[in-house]
Order: structure tokens, then sequence, then C-alpha cells
């Protein structure tokens, strides 16, 4: 089985869901080493009121 599920076994698709604004500024996003980490770490997060990154890079700096 390759992807990402929950503990249930329910499968989670990240295209499903959009990518919070921390990941659109953050040098990782574009990077194919780092995907499955953010991945990941945003899926883990899905439920919470906000989303927290401690990898993150700005790209603009």
């Amino acid at each position: 089985m390759n992807g990402y599920f929950k503990d249930d076994g329910t499968e989670l698709n990240p295209d499903l869901y959009p990518k919070p604004q921390l990941c659109l500024s953050c040098k990782k996003d574009v990077d194919p080493d780092e995907e499955i980490l953010c991945n990941l770490n945003r899926l883990d997060q899905l439920d919470e009121p906000e989303f927290k990154c401690f990898a993150y890079e700005n790209k603009y700096k």
C-alpha cells in the first residue's frame, strides 16, 4: 500500500486539501525531497485551528 492513511485505515489524498498560506511561502514547498514530510505535517493538522510548521523557511528572504 502506498499513500497516506489515518490510524483507522482511511486514505488521505493531500491534493484534496488546500495548502496553508505558510506552505506557499516556504522554500521546501517545491523541494521533492521534503514533499512527504510536508504532506505528513499538513495532514496531521487537518482538524487544528492553526497550522504550525517548525521546519518553515521563508523563500522570500
